[in-house]
């Protein structure tokens, strides 16, 4: 949504996990952005991972010409099913290079959890584990008063990365919400189960087993179930080929990013032993890994065996080849573990297919169970959500246990919409620098409590405010004609005392008459009273937060009510 918002005026870019990024080489490269990125370090690791593999994929299959007739309205209308309904379609762009990726990438500064960086003196930001993805982040922005968080893409269940961190979002001003599960009524642990099950039924049956995957998250967990399973259902002889061109890299980074791992994977690296099971199945050759199907995998390709590879849309990546070489055979499998993408869509290309499919979506991040008991534990004043998690899904109307329940109500948004959010920033922090501090003299006004008035000048830079001494006025110099006082420093003139408390009515009518004023009359008024001396012609006006005399011209008379005023107050 690129009219709505001019990038290049965006001071921070906050990168929450590693499947947020994908398109940041457009933002960086294309845009005049001129600000700051962050993001943790294995999700700029992983997130290059993933970009390697996208622009690898892409490049591998080069097109003769390029067309974008077709992004016409006109035309866009006559093309079949999925692109006849595409959003935004003349914003659709080429894939970027590596070059544009590692410039991008440069751009980012990295950070560790719970660090708290200084944005413009402004605002501090604080990424916290999200429990999601390694290196996942959920991030705070507070300033001294205000705090906000920002919930997206988090996990409560245990998997490899380091658990969320719900503790430091409590006592939140405004929580945004997104990145919830995708499946709200799949349960990742069932999932799990069901893959294996139907994975060891066709290999047993002689068939083979295709899995869509990204080269990085949930592959990691598969690897694991698989490793305890493999013995028990009999397949230790089966091999396992993990193919993409960044194979390697990611194999190895989810064993070097420790302190980025749940506990009992971090004791692991201290014994010391891998973190991951993957690397002892790459030891015994039950797992094999290729940047791609040529070269050393033709030659040691055998079946039955289990293949994860890109892309989980089916639309570019190795995956195609797979789906072209099983697809005519029922004793094949295609397991599908990803939720990004719906699986009819995807094969929807290849049909008629004979293999088998089977959808297993594994999305371990919040489901509405989950982000209910989190709002109670952290108790944000409000929430803020896409509006598609007010509602229950358009599908299954009925099920109101699938939508985001809280109370006061969230707020919801759609795309592009600008959101004023329910708080004000009222106050601010003032530093006061020692010299005047030492000038202060506090007087207790009530028990417990004391005043002191300040004099000051106040000095801001970089939104941060701090409370000097005055400057004393400059002497005049010792010539014999007297030169005027620079106009530039303000004079500094003593100040007249600060007055507090109410007046009682009775006695200072009483005080008055004490005085030699007769015929004083009283009227109330909406926000205090009004005085009347008659014979002096006088009026005296006396309100919450000021008090006005008012006679004709008689400058002795004013001074003397004014003193009978002031013995009722107190003076700083």
């Amino acid at each position: 949504q690129t009219e709505l918002l001019d990038l290049s005026t965006v001071d921070v870019i906050l990168i929450s996990n590693y499947h947020c990024m994908m398109a940041l080489p457009y933002i960086t490269e294309y845009t005049g952005f001129t600000g700051t990125v962050y993001a943790t370090e294995p999700t700029v690791q992983i997130g290059r991972l993933l970009m390697e593999e996208l622009v690898n994929s892409i490049e591998r299959v080069p097109k003769a010409q390029s067309a974008s007739m077709w992004k016409n309205k006109e035309v866009q209308r006559l093309l079949p099913a999925p692109l006849k309904d595409a959003v935004e379609v003349s914003m659709w762009r080429k894939c970027y290079t590596m070059p544009e990726v590692n410039a991008a990438l440069s751009k980012i500064q990295l950070v560790g959890y719970s660090q708290k960086i200084e944005l413009f003196g402004a605002v501090q930001v604080t990424p916290l584990s999200s429990g999601y993805a390694l290196g996942s982040s959920n991030w705070i922005i507070q300033s001294h008063y205000e705090k906000v968080s920002y919930v997206s893409g988090s996990s409560l269940l245990t998997t490899h990365p380091q658990p969320m961190d719900q503790a430091s979002l409590k006592n939140s001003d405004v929580l945004i919400l997104t990145g919830l599960t995708q499946i709200p009524t799949a349960n990742p642990d069932g999932m799990v189960g069901e893959f294996c099950s139907n994975l060891a039924m066709t290999v047993r049956n002689g068939g083979n087993v295709l899995v869509p995957c990204y080269p990085s998250g949930v592959i990691y967990d598969l690897l694991e179930c698989l490793y305890q399973y493999i013995d028990s259902a009999g397949l230790s002889n089966v091999p396992f080929y993990f193919i993409s061109p960044v194979a390697n890299s990611s194999l190895e980074f989810s064993q070097i990013f420790a302190e980025w791992l749940c506990h009992n994977k971090q004791t692991k690296v201290y014994l010391p032993e891998p973190p991951f099971p993957h690397a002892e199945l790459i030891q015994t050759n039950k797992l094999k890994h290729y940047p791609s199907i040529h070269g050393d995998f033709s030659n040691d390709f055998k079946q039955p065996c289990v293949v994860f590879t890109g892309h989980p849309s089916l639309r570019f990546g190795d995956v195609v080849h797979f789906m072209e070489l099983w697809g005519k055979s029922s004793l094949n499998t295609v397991i599908f573990t990803e939720p990004d993408f719906s699986y009819l869509d995807a094969l929807a290309p290849y049909q008629p297919l004979a293999m088998k499919c089977v959808y297993c979506p594994i999305d371990t991040r919040l489901n509405f169970i989950q982000v209910s008991k989190l709002l109670k534990e952290v108790q944000p004043l409000h929430v803020v959500c896409p509006e598609q998690y007010t509602q229950p899904p358009p599908t299954q109307s009925h099920r109101t246990d699938l939508m985001v329940d809280c109370q006061p109500p969230a707020m919801s948004y759609r795309r592009a919409e600008v959101l004023t959010l329910p708080y004000k920033r009222r106050y601010e922090k003032i530093e006061i620098m020692p010299d005047l501090a030492d000038s202060l003299v506090p007087l207790e006004i009530k028990p417990g409590i004391s005043l002191a008035t300040v004099s000051a000048v106040l000095h801001t830079k970089d939104n941060k405010h701090v409370l000097q001494l005055p400057p004393k006025p400059p002497q005049p110099p010792a010539s014999k004609k007297r030169k005027r006082v620079s106009d530039d420093v303000p004079e500094c003139k003593s100040l007249k005392p600060l007055l507090s408390g109410s007046i009682p009515m009775d006695q200072f009518v009483q005080t008055l008459e004490k005085h030699g004023f007769s015929d004083v009359k009283v009227e109330d008024t909406a926000k205090g009273h009004i005085v009347l001396l008659q014979e002096a012609e006088t009026l005296i006006q006396l309100e919450e937060d000021s008090t006005h005399i008012i006679c004709d011209n008689d400058e002795p008379l004013r001074v003397k009510l004014r003193d009978l005023v002031l013995k009722f107050l107190q003076k700083f």
